[in-house]
């Protein structure tokens, strides 16, 4: 068995994979491979003795935390859950103990930091990394994101774990479409980016396909540009499903919501808002993938970050079909996060 190096990722943040280098997330997929041929057995299984990592959950979840405090305990460790909400820190609208100190005091306390703070927990679009960064910024242990505003760096690295269990690990030239799905869920656009960004660095060939009204983050899809140029892949924006669907190698279908929701949501309130999105998701009822859409592909693998709304942004008949790899690619955020947090936090 190859463990792999600690190195020069003890002590570091995640909080998207774009602030890693490529050898880095290659290091890091390395050992979660190991760890999942392994799970039980490897020697780093121990690299959590004692240590306490905290989980900080502005907004619910379920996958997260399950695989999160499994990760710490298959570590040796403890993860901890705490709600902001029933702590006294300072907010906009209340008194109380400021990111600075909170980050400090954390630090003695435990090896490292999970936050999760999405949409509903903020005022502005881009708060949630700003939060995450003035925590990096004022702690002395490794800052960890669960998910916010920006990015989802676990996910990212749970899908493409996925899909080099099945497609292989020489990706390269391979076609991933994705592609937005109606919904019922308003859905952040975390995972999507996230996914973006780590495929196009890694050399896919990524095609992000969406009905007008659904852009993204322009800052992200720069950074898709350049890391497509510097990879020598491409990265395209289509509007069209027959063209997203030609000859893709995965189709990763989900919603995700306009960039009009924080305004909504701040005239309207958040009920107000979910519920103006998804009227306006519900006008794009090709917007599925089902059977005939991925006759379109390449025999393509279908996947999902979970959790999945069936029937809407996919049919039964696909997420449940022989090409899905909807649920290694949920197994895979307990070996990728058991992997980040041996390597950043972990016993030396």
């Amino acid at each position: 068995m190859l463990v792999t190096k600690m190195n020069d990722l003890y002590g570091r943040d995640l909080i998207t994979t774009q602030d890693w280098s490529v050898e880095e997330i290659e290091k890091a997929l390395d050992l979660a491979f190991e760890m999942k041929a392994n799970r039980y057995d490897h020697p780093m299984n121990s690299s959590l003795d004692r240590r306490t990592f905290f989980m900080f959950f502005y907004n619910p979840s379920v996958r997260t935390r399950q695989s999160f405090e499994a990760a710490a305990t298959e570590l040796g460790g403890h993860a901890q859950f705490l709600e902001p909400k029933s702590m006294r820190l300072k907010t906009s609208k209340s008194a109380g103990e400021t990111i600075e100190d909170a980050a400090q005091v954390m630090s003695r306390y435990a090896v490292g930091v999970g936050i999760r703070i999405l949409e509903t927990a903020l005022e502005y679009y881009g708060q949630g990394d700003e939060i995450l960064r003035q925590y990096a910024a004022n702690s002395s242990v490794p800052i960890l994101s669960m998910a916010h505003d920006k990015f989802h760096p676990f996910q990212g690295l749970a899908d493409v774990m996925g899909y080099r269990q099945h497609a292989g690990k020489n990706l390269k030239g391979k076609k991933i479409v994705q592609v937005w799905g109606k919904g019922a869920l308003v859905r952040s656009w975390c995972s999507i980016q996230e996914s973006i960004m780590i495929n196009s660095r890694l050399g896919m060939d990524v095609t992000l396909a969406y009905p007008p009204g659904y852009d993204l983050d322009p800052e992200v899809i720069k950074s898709c540009e350049a890391n497509a140029e510097a990879s020598d892949s491409t990265f395209e924006i289509v509007h069209d499903l027959e063209e997203g669907y030609k000859d893709a190698d995965i189709v990763y279908s989900r919603n995700w919501m306009t960039s009009n929701f924080y305004d909504d949501m701040g005239k309207h309130g958040v009920d107000a808002a979910k519920k103006m999105e998804i009227e306006k998701a519900a006008k794009h009822d090709d917007w599925i993938a089902n059977s005939e859409w991925m006759s379109k592909t390449n025999d393509a693998f279908f996947t999902h970050c979970g959790p999945v709304d069936r029937n809407a942004e996919v049919t039964d008949e696909v997420c449940d079909g022989p090409k899905s790899i909807v649920y290694d690619v949920a197994e895979a955020r307990l070996h990728v996060q058991k992997a980040v947090m041996a390597l950043t936090m972990g016993k030396k």
